[in-house]
């Protein structure tokens, strides 16, 4: 990432079928030894089933919408095929096909900080990347051709990314309701009859016993990373370590203030009065949270010529993506005719922009972060989650690598299996108009915003 490099390539979906069996056979095994994950259940999964019955019989296309709050996601999803569905079919003695499966849309970036055995990975298990920030059309149309004739059905989260809260839904993008209305023209122009759906699908993690010493020690390592004096304290209840969070947070926050203020020359906006009223210790540190991450996106956006609007994860994924055409240079496919001059200033460019994504990454960490998460329900699962999220950040700044997390003890993961949104019954709304099918899209998109949003206070 700091050298200049041709462009991206495509990686190709090409599903092995041996892989996908020796996944789904040591998937269990692979769980309980790499990850924190001890219990997975799900409910509805009869929905689930007799979806896949239909789309077995050709009745149907469908793509499942999945939350996305941690990297572990994938893997219960695939534990939900392989094991729980089957499951459920033997008990109500309805015959499947077998593997039950499903392709899926990844980040083309996550092979670039996972390394290249994912990307293999993800191609030989039915993935097919696409580039968040700009019109991937390769990638479109290799999802596209999935959801019409893939082997299974398809799967993706609307959120585009994880964001660390399992109690919070960010804003979703509208390339997942724009792919089922893609995918009924398709039927209609090839002259097939399948009904488009998508499935909303609920994951919520759970700690099975409270990790609270865990917590502390975790508050500590960061209290001394950060250069806050760290007092022995026995008692590791809420009471104690709230203050301590709030008190971190705070001083974090001062940190990156004087570093933006001092080195980008930047002026931020009064953090004790707004509009004439003074805030509370919770309002103050949400208020200067969201003037932090505007300057740091702005630093980078400024760099790269871009323009502040939008949500977080739309500026963000701007920024990705300018960053990532000064790294992977068009005018770089031949990159061993360049003069050594030119392969070095580009080299300059390359690392410059790595550096300005730097600002934006911190800022991914926070999009869904408010201020008042742990106050308005305090469980120790928001009171961990937002924890990992300020470990997140302060080894993003200290140049580490943030995978793996620590683990601060046994979960177990609630999948809920939603009702099915019909696409088809949309459509002839959708083709009436430009205007009508741009409405359409935003009005599935914010129904099914409202659906996962419901699975979320469900499970």
């Amino acid at each position: 990432m700091y050298q200049a490099q041709p462009p991206l390539e495509f990686i190709p979906p090409a599903l092995n079928p041996l892989l996908l069996r020796f996944v789904h056979l040591f998937l269990p095994d692979w769980i309980r030894w790499k990850t924190p994950i001890s219990q997975i259940e799900a409910e509805n999964v009869e929905v689930l089933l007799d979806l896949y019955q239909q789309f077995q019989e050709g009745k149907i296309r469908f793509m499942l919408a999945f939350r996305h709050p941690k990297t572990e996601d994938p893997l219960c999803l695939a534990y939900l095929f392989s094991q729980l569905v089957p499951k459920v079919a033997r008990r109500r003695g309805v015959q499947l096909q077998h593997p039950i499966h499903a392709h899926f849309i990844y980040d083309r970036g996550i092979p670039l900080w996972a390394g290249k055995h994912i990307g293999w990975l993800a191609s030989h298990l039915g993935g097919t990347p696409i580039q968040r920030g700009k019109a991937d059309w390769t990638g479109l149309r290799s999802a596209r051709d999935l959801y019409i004739n893939g082997k299974f059905p398809m799967a993706a989260a609307p959120e585009g990314a994880t964001n660390g809260l399992s109690e919070i839904v960010s804003p979703l993008e509208p390339g997942i309701a724009q792919m089922g209305f893609w995918c009924a023209e398709d039927l209609q122009k090839a002259g097939r009859n399948e009904e488009v759906l998508i499935l909303p699908i609920g994951i919520k993690y759970s700690y099975v016993n409270q990790p609270w010493d865990n917590i502390a020690n975790l508050l500590t390592e960061l209290e001394a990373a950060s250069g806050l004096s760290v007092k022995s304290v026995n008692s590791t209840s809420f009471d104690v370590l709230y203050p301590r969070l709030l008190t971190l947070s705070e001083h974090l926050l001062s940190i990156m203030e004087q570093f933006y203020t001092r080195f980008y020359h930047q002026t931020l906006p009064d953090d004790k009065i707004i509009n004439g009223e003074i805030l509370d210790r919770n309002e103050a540190l949400a208020y200067r949270l969201q003037a932090v991450m505007n300057i740091a996106l702005f630093i980078a956006e400024q760099y790269f010529d871009l323009p502040s609007r939008g949500n977080w994860a739309d500026r963000c994924r701007r920024v990705e993506q300018a960053g990532w055409n000064y790294i992977f240079r068009e005018d770089f496919k031949d990159i061993k005719s360049l003069s050594p001059l030119e392969k070095s200033l580009g080299d300059r460019i390359a690392e410059e922009a790595y550096f300005r994504m730097w600002h934006m990454r911190l800022v991914e960490s926070f999009v869904a972060v408010s201020g008042i998460y742990i106050r308005e329900k305090p469980t120790v699962e928001r009171f961990a989650e937002t924890t990992l999220i300020l470990w997140n950040m302060v080894n993003k700044i200290k140049g580490i690598n943030p995978l793996p997390r620590p683990q601060l003890g046994k979960q177990q993961v609630k999948i809920t299996v939603g009702e099915p949104i019909s696409v088809s019954e949309r459509y002839s709304g959708y083709k009436s108009s430009r205007v009508a099918a741009r409405q359409a899209v935003s009005e599935l998109t914010s129904d099914l915003q409202q659906v996962l949003e419901g699975l979320v206070e469900k499970g």
